[in-house]
């Protein structure tokens, strides 16, 4: 590392600059830049698609799903309000070509309306799961555009395709994208709003509205996104700062304030309209039983939003005075530590992307060219992810989704070393990181790096949606009836799949005396990690013999 700081300081000439018009050569140089990263996005199709297709609904999805065709059909906004609608919209376009059916005098809970729609409607629910991650699927190759544009802006197109290498081939984000949930979308919108910022340093009148749109999308996706506005805010007055020091004329009436104020004002302004989208007349009712706030926490009803999001931000500050069980590392624990998703991080991403990421920040902030970058790239992700780690909830690194989508960007920088050893380099490791995931497929959601095991182990260190997220279901399913047929089967299961409606038929053991359980025991790994003394014995007199997508292990009691 230290040669790397002194090669990208020698001086800034070091660093290549990118070509305005390009010679003929240059042109098939381009159409060569074109077609890798055409490769590197189709690539990540097929291993989303065929992830998508394989699993079945892990614990999140049916909310989300069944919240989506509320918002379709009936227009009501009474569901699922600790999320904004956003992501929810996006999921609903797909979902608009499935023919949907759903009882209009259902009223239960949003747990029971996603079990409702997926089992209880006459709907095929993997059909249903399909039309809902493509929308999903989408998106997230559309980020990795804005992920090889704003790499190659910063780099050149050497730095733009080891970018879109590191999140084409991310386990992580390949993972996320494949689900019909709100990680990955609220990621990069994010990272899209940072870019237009980045480039309204050119052209605030252009740029400016449209990062405040980006921002307003990951505000409407989820509300984690707030930490992001004051170092937005302070982006986008930097950027118009830059702008007037280029062309006072042109910039004169973008002052700082007014800036921040068109920022802001066309922000908001997608967090009206995607409620508004949902519900024109934004009917809204607040829950009885609605969390109090107090301290700081009552900002939250100043917020220029509609009252359903506001309503919302308490059910997530609820969420947060809960105490909820952790598992890192092999401890169990009750809480939240302050280290864990610095932890987790480590553990599920690719040695190779951890590598080029951190090499690539340091020359973001060494190389004089670059370091105007590095506020855009690194200060974002450092701040969501001090707020993401004072939260309650160690459920997962999808709490932090944005942080391997930001350090792909800054992995570009290592490109623009001019030592013979930085080029290669930087391919080594993007081989690295492409040969690891390509390891792990189809099985994204348990993946984890080499040094600490790959994904078979990697429910010895994590849980949840890090591992077992309910995701196989279908595929014990099929293990079941290719190699143990006929065999007694009891089932703890970790997720929100109906095991029947895969052909499983199988018997709670925690529901009867430990003796009577004989034949196979199948049990969530997230169960295993977190198990009671009674299941704790139970596996402790069975003998593994099994494993299913590296997160339910089955076992033989005799």
């Amino acid at each position: 590392m230290s040669e790397l700081v002194h090669a990208a300081s020698g001086l800034s000439g070091t660093v290549e600059a990118i070509p305005q018009e390009p010679s003929p050569p240059g042109r098939r140089r381009r159409w060569w830049v074109a077609l890798i990263a055409f490769a590197f996005l189709a690539e990540m199709a097929v291993a989303m698609i065929t992830t998508a297709v394989e699993q079945t609904p892990t614990i999140d999805e049916p909310v989300y799903v069944g919240t989506a065709v509320v918002y379709w059909q009936q227009h009501s906004l009474r569901y699922n309000p600790e999320h904004p609608p956003l992501g929810k919209l996006i999921i609903a376009t797909g979902l608009a070509f499935a023919d949907v059916h759903l009882d209009p005098a259902f009223t239960g809970d949003q747990t029971q309306l996603g079990r409702h729609v997926l089992y209880e409607s006459g709907n095929d629910p993997g059909r249903l799961l399909l039309a809902a991650r493509l929308p999903v699927i989408l998106l997230t190759l559309l980020f990795g555009l804005v992920v090889f544009a704003f790499a190659r802006e910063l780099t050149g197109s050497a730095g733009g395709l080891v970018a879109l290498a590191l999140y084409a081939f991310s386990p992580d984000v390949i993972a996320h994208g494949s689900l019909a949930t709100l990680d990955v979308p609220v990621a990069g919108f994010l990272l899209t709003s940072v870019w237009l910022l980045w480039r309204a340093r050119h052209r605030p009148a252009g740029y400016l509205p449209l990062a405040g749109l980006a921002l307003g999308a990951a505000l409407a996706t989820k509300m984690s996104a707030l930490a992001a506005v004051p170092v937005l805010l302070l982006l986008a007055v930097l950027s118009v700062r830059r702008a007037r020091r280029l062309d006072p004329k042109k910039a004169a009436w973008l002052a700082g304030p007014v800036a921040a104020t068109v920022f802001v004002l066309v922000a908001v302004a997608v967090v009206w309209a995607s409620y508004l989208a949902v519900d024109p007349g934004l009917r809204w009712a607040t829950p009885a039983d609605l969390p109090g706030v107090e301290g700081l926490r009552e900002v939250a009803d100043w917020l220029p939003f509609p009252q359903p999001y506001r309503d919302g931000m308490h059910v997530q500050f609820g969420f947060e005075d809960q105490v909820w069980s952790g598992f890192l590392l092999g401890t169990h624990y009750f809480g939240s530590r302050w280290y864990y998703l610095p932890a987790a991080l480590l553990v599920k991403t690719p040695l190779g992307m951890l590598a080029l990421g951190l090499a690539g920040a340091v020359v973001l902030l060494v190389v004089p060219r670059l370091r105007p970058a590095a506020l855009y790239v690194l200060a974002p992700p450092a701040v969501l992810l001090a707020a993401a780690m004072t939260g309650e909830r160690d459920l997962g690194v999808r709490y932090a989704l944005f942080v391997p989508v930001f350090l792909a960007v800054a992995a570009a920088g290592v490109v623009s070393v001019r030592r013979r050893w930085a080029r290669p380099a930087a391919a080594v490791l993007v081989a690295s990181t492409a040969i690891s995931s390509l390891w792990t497929f189809p099985y994204y959601l348990p993946y984890s790096n080499e040094a600490f095991g790959g994904p078979a182990r990697t429910h010895l260190r994590l849980h949840d949606s890090n591992v077992d997220w309910g995701q196989d279901l279908g595929r014990l399913a099929d293990r079941l009836g290719e190699r143990h047929p006929g065999v007694r089967v009891w089932l703890v299961y970790k997720g929100s799949g109906v095991p029947s409606h895969y052909g499983i038929d199988a018997a709670d053991p925690l529901a009867v005396p430990p003796e009577q359980v004989h034949g196979l025991l199948a049990v969530s790994d997230s169960a295993i990690a977190k198990a009671d003394d009674r299941l704790a014995a139970l596996i402790a007199g069975s003998t593994p013999i099994d494993d299913v997508g590296h997160s339910i292990t089955i076992y033989r009691r005799s």
